[in-house]
């Protein structure tokens, strides 16, 4: 099978827009069925976490990220929020990917089911999250700090697509390899912690030694929370070689992918 082009996996997708919406409102109610408040969670978690970061690590703490002269404790929780969750969207992405076929060994093989929309749909469960937070971190900001330019909020699309191009093609790659090495879904909760140290969520860039740095800035995931917290926090230009950067790592991840799994897909039900 050959490596699929950029037209012909989004064609594919688009086909299948319809099944892969109800998938994932499917994946979100499962999230908070059975709980009292339902849907209202989705909401109220992001909401106690902005709060909780605001008061612990802005007014106890007193962090610095050290971009602004005049930054403020406010400024540094809402870019330490903002960072964090982005990378809860990638680490989500790892630690469940990998069970998300083995969970559904009804689809696999006994009825004809695009596989591939099942780690798109825990996805999507993902990135509603991540919006409804992005969202509270917007109105905090602009409640608490020194609000947001249209500028940044222009952007922040931009910013945020090979972010989804990477959680999409990393959801493709662990899915299918997991359904083959189990072992994926105990190390995964271990490598988003690593990811989040990687990442510079909780400390500076500035503060990574060069030699460290010499791996660290192949990360795009870091790129991606540094150019998010320009855009949306401290209000500076963006640094448009990293943005690059994580276009190309988010095509590339997402095409890789992508032609993992559909090649290794018709050997799913021979495993489960």
């Amino acid at each position: 099978m050959s490596a699929p082009s950029m037209a012909t996996p989004f064609h594919d997708l688009a086909r299948k827009r319809d099944l892969w919406w109800q998938f994932t409102i499917r994946t979100v109610e499962l999230r908070h069925r059975g709980s009292y408040l339902g849907i209202v969670w989705a909401v109220l978690t992001p909401l106690l976490m902005l709060g909780l970061y605001y008061v612990v690590f802005g007014q106890i703490f007193g962090g610095s990220f050290g971009v602004l002269p005049d930054e403020t404790r406010t400024d540094y929780a809402l870019a330490f929020f903002l960072g964090l969750i982005l990378h809860q969207v990638t680490s989500e992405t790892l630690s469940l990917a990998p069970g998300i076929i083995l969970a559904n060994p009804n689809l696999v093989k006994k009825v004809v089911f695009p596989l591939d929309l099942l780690p798109l749909a825990q996805l999507g469960a993902s990135w509603f999250n991540l919006l409804i937070s992005i969202t509270l971190m917007v109105i905090g900001a602009v409640a608490l700090g020194r609000g947001v330019t249209i500028a940044g909020l222009v952007w922040l699309p931009v910013i945020l697509l090979p972010l989804l191009l990477l959680t999409a093609g990393l959801g493709w790659l662990f899915a299918a390899l997991g359904v083959f090495f189990r072992d994926f879904g105990q190390i995964m909760p271990f490598v988003g912690q690593v990811v989040l140290y990687a990442s510079a969520v909780v400390y500076p860039i500035a503060k990574i030694p060069a030699e460290i740095w010499a791996f660290l800035k192949w990360n795009p995931l870091l790129h991606s929370i540094e150019l998010a917290r320009d855009a949306l926090v401290w209000d500076t230009a963006l640094n448009l070689t990293h943005l690059g950067y994580t276009y190309a790592a988010g095509i590339t991840v997402f095409l890789f992918g992508r032609w993992v799994f559909i090649k290794l897909q018709t050997t799913f039900a021979d495993v489960i």
